[in-house]
């Protein structure tokens, strides 16, 4: 089953979908490294996704491939640019940034990734990539140049997620970056969650087991965590 069947069922049956995201540029390749990451991560992990703001270093396909041998979990890429394209991977969020009015995350950074995806085994998922205000500066807002939008009025989210379905997109990612100090309110994704009727993935600043439940209950279809395996603070508290 391809991975946007996957969303699509587990949106239709409400099964909870959990993601790890991996940032490269914080992840050693290393077997020992890989392996202790792994087994401190939930069991419930259904995907992996693998990107960031930024890969200096140019670590992403060396990070799959590690992943791969150790996992048989699906590998989606999430990409800071078309630069940390690999087809090592399974699929890719192909992102666009309409939170934003940068053209170089609406449009430029996809037509400079038509190339390398053209002939690519990868699945394609376009998905509306959306920035929300989590209480802090991001990376994605440093290098993207855009504002997130604020979680105090609730219709320019709604309006702008159900432009990103009317364009065509597969799925709308709510995103409160890495290291948000508050994430996606449940308010919110509830709200995204009655307009749409494409899967919903949330992530940034989820830290614990209850934050998690929360915005599956909310609505969810996939939830993202990275940065509270990254700093060992996930709390299994309820």
């Amino acid at each position: 089953m391809s991975i946007l069947k996957t969303l699509h069922l587990a949106l239709k049956k409400k099964l909870p979908l959990l993601a790890i995201l991996i940032d490269p540029e914080k992840f050693a390749i290393d077997n020992a490294f890989a392996k202790a990451y792994l087994e401190k991560i939930p069991s419930q992990t259904t995907h992996f996704l693998v990107g960031g703001s930024t890969d200096p270093e140019h670590k992403t396909e060396a990070v799959v491939k590690l992943l791969k041998s150790m996992t048989d979990l699906p590998i989606l890429l999430f990409p800071g640019s078309h630069h940390q394209i690999t087809n090592t991977a399974d699929g890719i969020l192909f992102l666009s940034l309409l939170s934003g009015r940068n053209p170089e995350y609406l449009i430029e950074q996809q037509l400079a990734a038509v190339p390398l995806l053209r002939n690519a085994q990868l699945e394609i998922i376009p998905t509306a990539y959306m920035l929300i205000d989590g209480g802090s500066e991001t990376a994605v807002a440093r290098v993207s140049r855009t504002q997130p939008m604020s979680q105090d009025d609730v219709h320019p989210i709604t309006n702008t997620a159900l432009a990103g379905e009317f364009m065509g997109k597969q799925c709308v990612y709510l995103e409160a970056g890495s290291g948000a100090k508050k994430p996606v309110l449940a308010t919110v994704i509830t709200a995204v969650r009655d307009a749409i009727t494409i899967p919903l993935i949330v992530g940034g600043g989820i830290r614990s087991e209850q934050q998690m439940q929360e915005a599956f209950r909310a609505g969810a279809t996939m939830v993202v965590i990275g940065t509270a395996f990254e700093e060992n603070s996930w709390s299994t508290v309820c």
